[in-house]
């Protein structure tokens, strides 16, 4: 009996031993608004966060004043080193305009250990800027159907139903 007591302890020593709760590796950075008031709102603004050689991404969301923690992506085989991922600033709940200079950071070890932060500002305007041309989404022609008036003793549907569909007759 204590023999078999010996071997579960044993057991849950090994266990207990392979896992290090030292090994998370967490990003903190913050992204800035070049053209905002002091008062903006800084959430919800999306950054990823991408390791060479590992196939997955991170994604954060910013907090209220911009900040972000997110965990680096990696591979149970592989750590990410720090000189191989880069942050890139993706987008927010209202239309961005990023200079390309401040939409990606490599990321660089901070002064904790397993602690790492950007090495460039991450920062976006909300207005395009003067002297330059910002692609705008084009416009799409209007959706409105045309409606023809038929006499109601016809007793047809209203037009927009069946008028934009041209149906194609074919001879076998």
């Amino acid at each position: 009996m204590a023999f078999l007591q010996a071997i579960t302890a044993l057991i849950f020593a090994l266990a207990l031993a392979r896992i290090d709760p030292s090994t998370c590796q967490m990003l903190q950075g913050k992204v800035s608004c070049l053209d905002c008031t002091h008062t903006y709102d800084l959430s919800d603004i999306k950054v990823s966060v991408k390791c060479e050689g590992v196939k997955k991404l991170a994604v954060a969301t910013t907090e209220d004043d911009g900040s972000f923690k997110v965990e680096l992506p990696s591979e149970h085989t592989t750590q990410p080193s720090s000189g191989n991922c880069l942050a890139k600033l993706l987008g927010g709940p209202v239309q961005l305009y990023v200079p390309r200079k401040n939409q990606v950071s490599q990321i660089m070890n901070d002064k904790e250990q397993n602690s790492y932060t950007i090495s460039t500002p991450l920062s976006f305007m909300t207005s395009c800027p003067q002297n330059t041309k910002c692609k705008s989404s084009k416009q799409v022609g209007s959706s409105k159907t045309v409606d023809l008036p038929l006499p109601p003793e016809w007793g047809l549907a209203p037009s927009s139903y069946y008028v934009p569909f041209f149906p194609i007759i074919g001879i076998p």
